[in-house]
């Protein structure tokens, strides 16, 4: 069983609260194509980025800086592990501060990251900062945006990694923007999506805030409880959380509060 969360635009490449060294680290097995999008990402000016992301012009000159800076190979003084990096509303939810070794190896088998820029990666991949979303309309060798540069290599990634797994299940705990990079067809695996929804004015609704951390929650509690199994996601409980049966359907998994 395998489950994908989306990245973060939010980094944290100081935070040293977490000892590196005892953790080990990995390199991204799609780092060639990375370093294809970061040389068309070089041509592009602050205003031209701006545009691109739709982003202010101080957040744009520092993309091109970080582009301009980004360098191979990848190495624990000039990258950090992915699953320490990212720091948004998903992975506050993730406890690293509490891992040990073990839990970064489950982590490690049993977790993708889904990246604009790095197509697919594992919690221990290096990563160098960056801010590249998967809906960005970058004009690159292979078509038109980034869903045409990735085209099929995630999905082929992600069969890669499912043959070392007993259960071909995909937890589908990315957005829908990151999920799109997915060939559902061609994936080998049934593909399971937990949505979370707040009861709010006598019904239940999805507030994407809650969503988001719910999201990162649950993808702690498939790592400290050594989750292997769809059946055993129906346990999660976490911040009062728990799974409605009725709401549920076979590929659609409702969790309310």
């Amino acid at each position: 069983m395998i489950s994908i969360l989306s990245p973060s635009k939010t980094q944290d490449f100081a935070d040293d609260s977490v000892d590196v060294s005892k953790i080990g680290h990995t390199e991204p097995s799609l780092l060639k194509d990375s370093s294809v999008l970061v040389r068309e990402l070089r041509k592009k000016s602050v205003k031209d980025l701006e545009k691109l992301m739709s982003v202010s012009e101080n957040i744009a000159t520092l993309n091109q800086e970080r582009f301009q800076h980004f360098s191979t190979p990848f190495s624990p003084e000039n990258a950090r592990q992915a699953l320490l990096a990212f720091k948004g509303d998903v992975y506050t939810g993730i406890d690293i501060h509490e891992y040990k070794k073990a839990d970064f190896k489950f982590a490690q088998e049993h977790v993708c990251i889904i990246s604009g820029l790095y197509g697919l990666l594992r919690p221990l991949d290096l990563i160098q900062p960056y801010r590249l979303e998967m809906k960005t309309k970058l004009s690159n060798p292979k078509g038109k945006d980034l869903y045409q540069f990735w085209g099929h290599k995630i999905t082929e990634q992600l069969n890669e990694r499912f043959k070392a797994q007993k259960k071909k299940v995909l937890v589908n705990l990315a957005s829908n923007e990151y999920f799109k990079a997915i060939k559902p067809a061609d994936l080998d695996a049934e593909i399971i999506t937990p949505v979370f929804k707040e009861h709010k004015d006598g019904k239940y609704k999805t507030v994407a805030i809650y969503a988001k951390k719910a999201r990162g929650m649950m993808t702690n509690f498939i790592i400290q409880q050594r989750i292997d199994s769809p059946k055993k996601l129906k346990t999660f409980a976490e911040d009062n959380y728990e799974y409605s049966e009725n709401l549920s359907s076979d590929k659609e998994w409702i969790f309310v509060r």
